[in-house]
């Protein structure tokens, strides 16, 4: 019973997670985003399968994915890691895998960058990740997977960041980012952390500090990164000097997209 429950729950999460060739997005962003790729960067992926549809929704959202370059030389140390491959995501059916740039290649991206980091960090964030390469969700858990079969969910605002988490506690969840949030959080490098007031009366009394308190690694998605403002947008196209009169327009009498 367990073998079949696992076999149904590893084809409802390929069929969940394979692209769907005719989704194709209005507008792709960016090119040379890999030679602009630093380890630690977050990737964000604007995903075309049916849990990015739901991902999308639920998160009201353009990003359904989120993966973290860690770079070349993390790959190499990885007895498996085979050249190019540069990144460590969290996959539905695959569970924590290595992949390369191709993988998202023909997607709309964005390079989301902690800043401050300093390479002892880095390098325990990448080791957080690498050390769970390998692990994969417990599929038995039918009834959690099955919940992202409708494309559009009835599901009050309050209560859809939550239902992005799968419920058996398995150190790998459908959602990325959860993977990178803890990853994160293992430096104490914030992304949105919970801000509250509380009394310092070693300053003086009356005093006031700001405290921060960590949120649950499974309630974040892959939008977080976007919003926090601890992590600065990179675009390669201003990176690299940009120059808008050197751009070449094509000369017609009106607009070619009209509303």
């Amino acid at each position: 019973m367990s073998n079949m429950l696992e076999k149904c729950g590893y084809s409802l999460s390929c069929w969940l997670s394979r692209p769907r060739l005719w989704h194709q997005a209005e507008i792709r962003i960016e090119h040379d985003v890999l030679a602009n790729l630093q380890p630690g960067d977050v990737l964000l992926v604007e995903g075309s399968s049916r849990l990015s549809t739901v991902i999308k929704y639920l998160t009201q959202s353009t990003w359904s994915h989120a993966a973290l370059y860690v770079g070349k030389a993390a790959c190499l140390e990885l007895v498996e890691a085979r050249r190019g491959e540069c990144f460590i995501e969290a996959d539905l059916a695959e569970g924590v895998r290595m992949v390369g740039f191709e993988e998202y290649e023909g997607h709309p991206l964005r390079i989301c960058r902690p800043v401050g980091l300093n390479i002892d960090e880095v390098e325990r964030l990448i080791a957080s990740v690498c050390g769970r390469v390998g692990q994969r969700y417990d599929l038995r858990n039918i009834i959690d997977l099955a919940r992202y079969l409708l494309p559009l969910p009835p599901v009050p605002a309050p209560l859809r960041r939550r239902m992005l988490s799968l419920g058996s506690g398995d150190p790998t969840r459908a959602i990325c980012s959860t993977l990178i949030a803890q990853a994160f959080q293992s430096v104490n490098y914030p992304i949105l952390p919970i801000a509250e007031w509380q009394d310092d009366t070693r300053r003086c009394h009356g005093c006031r500090r700001r405290v921060l308190q960590r949120r649950h690694y499974s309630l974040f998605t892959p939008r977080d990164f976007d919003l926090s403002p601890y992590f600065e947008i990179v675009k390669p196209v201003l990176v690299n000097g940009f120059d808008h009169r050197r751009l070449i327009w094509r000369e017609t009498k009106g607009d070619l997209l009209q509303p």
